[in-house]
């Protein structure tokens, strides 16, 4: 495989890694999402260095957004000997991810806000 230039996470980029990190999102799992979704594909160790994350804090990550369907990953086979390159793109934009946030934030508001009703009912039939 050749080498290639590493980006880095931008400004604008890491406002967007902040937003997602303040929905309840985890940092290392918000930085690599935005890293693999500027890309059309990389490697994990080009979001190891472009998300200023370490080797295992990117294996979580990319485990939880391949569970959640956010990427894919297929492996390389490298000649000779040793594991496989796993290479990884998106499946889904920002957006998408933005609007599965969104279902499941109002989800948990209106389970917070069908317990306090309960709770207020219970407490004013006290």
């Amino acid at each position: 495989m050749e080498q290639r230039e590493i980006d880095k996470l931008g400004i604008d980029d890491e406002r967007i890694v902040e937003l997602f990190v303040n929905l309840g999102m985890p940092k290392t799992l918000a930085k690599t999402l935005v890293y693999i979704s500027e890309s059309i594909e990389c490697l994990s160790v080009e979001i190891e260095r472009g998300a200023d994350l370490r080797q295992p804090e990117v294996s979580i990550a990319v485990q939880e957004l391949n569970k959640r369907g956010w990427i894919n990953k297929r492996d390389v086979k490298k000649e000779g000997k040793g594991r496989p390159t796993h290479i990884y793109k998106p499946t889904t934009s920002l957006l998408d991810v933005l609007n599965a946030l969104k279902i499941e934030k109002m989800k948990e508001f209106e389970d917070v806000n069908s317990d306090l009703e309960e709770l207020e009912k219970i407490l004013k039939s006290k």
